[in-house]
This record gives C-alpha cells, sequence and structure tokens, in this order.
C-alpha cells in the first residue's frame, strides 16, 4: 500500500478494501499508511479473513482493536462513498449455507444452532463451535442479500464474483440488478478485468493488492492475474 500510494499524483479521498486482508495485526495499524493521507477507508471481508481464528477475526472486525476502521465495515449495508450509494456483501457461498444457484439450504443465521446439532458424533463440541463462528461470518447468507435488495445502491461491492468470471454465480448481478447499481466491484479471485453486460451493467474485477478506481483505471498493479478458463458468454470484456 505504502508503494502504491507513492505512486499516485494525489491521495485518495476513499479507499475500500475487497476482503482477504487476513490481518496479523489490528486493521487500524495495517492501514496506516492509508489513514495518513486522510482518506476514509471501507472495507468487506473475505473468505479467509477468519483462517487464523478469532484472533486474526478480531484483528479485522472489533471496534476496541480497531477505533478507526470498524465504522468502515461495509458488508450487508449501504454507505455514501463520495456522493455515490455503495453496498457491501462480504463473504463467499459455503454449501452448508448456500450454493446457487439452488435455493438457500438455510436462509437466516438464527437456523445455524439447530443445523449444526444434526452433526455426527464425530464432531466435538469445539469443532462444532468453530463451524458455527466460520459460517456465521464467513458464509454469503439469503438473509443479508434480501436485506440489500430491498435498498438502493450505485455500486454493489462484493468478494464473491457474479457470472462475468468462470467460477462467478449470476445471483450476484441479479443483486445488483435489484438495488439498481450499475457497477459491481469484486476481490476473490485475484485477476483484474472489466466486463459489460447487455443491459449496460458493468463488472470491475480486482486483483490481489491492485489499486483500481471505479472507472477500471489501474494506479498501482500486484499480483500477476490469473484467469481459469473461457471468458463467460452474456459479457462483453474490455480489450477483447
Amino acid at each position: 500500500m505504502e508503494r502504491g500510494l507513492a505512486m499516485l499524483s494525489r491521495a485518495p479521498r476513499d479507499v475500500v478494501l475487497l476482503g482477504d486482508m487476513e490481518c496479523h495485526a489490528p486493521l487500524d495499524a495495517l492501514v496506516a499508511p492509508i489513514l495518513a493521507t486522510g482518506a476514509r477507508l471501507h472495507w468487506i471481508h473475505g473468505n479467509h479473513d477468519a483462517d487464523g481464528g478469532p484472533e486474526m477475526w478480531a484483528n479485522l472486525a472489533d471496534p476496541v482493536r480497531n477505533p478507526v476502521t470498524a465504522a468502515g465495515a461495509l458488508h450487508g449495508r449501504v454507505a455514501v462513498i463520495d456522493g455515490l450509494r455503495v453496498a457491501g456483501l462480504g463473504g463467499t457461498f459455503r454449501a452448508r449455507v448456500w450454493t446457487p444457484p439452488a435455493p438457500p439450504r438455510l436462509r437466516a443465521r438464527a437456523e445455524l444452532a439447530a443445523d449444526i446439532a444434526t452433526l455426527g458424533p464425530e464432531w466435538l463440541p469445539e469443532a462444532r463451535a468453530t463451524l458455527h463462528a466460520s459460517l456465521a461470518r464467513m458464509a454469503i447468507w439469503a438473509e443479508d442479500v434480501e436485506r440489500l435488495a430491498a435498498q438502493r445502491a450505485d455500486i454493489l461491492v462484493t468478494h464473491e464474483a457474479p457470472s462475468s468470471h468462470p467460477a462467478g454465480l449470476a445471483v450476484i448481478e441479479a443483486l445488483a440488478r435489484s438495488m439498481g447499481a450499475a457497477l459491481i466491484v469484486h476481490g476473490h479471485h485475484h485477476v483484474g478485468y472489466r466486463a459489460r453486460a447487455a443491459d449496460g451493467l458493468e463488472v470491475q474485477g480486482v486483483g490481489a493488492a491492485w489499486g483500481v478506481d471505479r472507472h477500471g483505471v489501474v494506479h498501482w498493479p500486484g499480483e500477476a492475474d490469473r484467469w481459469p478458463g473461457r471468458r463467460p458468454a452474456g459479457w462483453e470484456f474490455a480489450g477483447g
């Protein structure tokens, strides 16, 4: 981030992180180079942000550890950022909760405890508690999608990809359309690309550690792109 920020002709007013920060220290400390510019920080979580257990998650989401950046959590809500309504959806789809295009297996977190109680005796209490915490935090839940769908947004920021990516899912662009969003920005797959659907909905994929603005301009490059398979039909891609 320090190298990328140094490449900019002017500091950004707002920065949105797309998940998988995997915080080994509180987020406030890790993003100090961004905060030092005066930029406001916003973020969603990815599927790896609790890989290090409760400590890693607390380093990201605990407001006591992060008095500055905790307020920037975008998951499940809409915030006005530089005059634009930006909605956030963190996490990824997990089979025990929801694997689109199938209907949700569980719609709300309130159903999770009873479902975990059906696991076999080989699941010890500690393992059950770990699974409960992981799914409650990291899975995409229908209740969150439904709550967002009832609101309006200009941009939808997600970790999971829409169907413009070979591993993406159409429920993501369906959510964007229901909110009236013109742009989806996603991470997760470590690839940067710009795509456009026939109805004008645009998608900006952002590679790991890339700095990209909402117009698709790359301000600093990070990890090399990885694009698995063919580009999906129904989308036009910038650059062919």
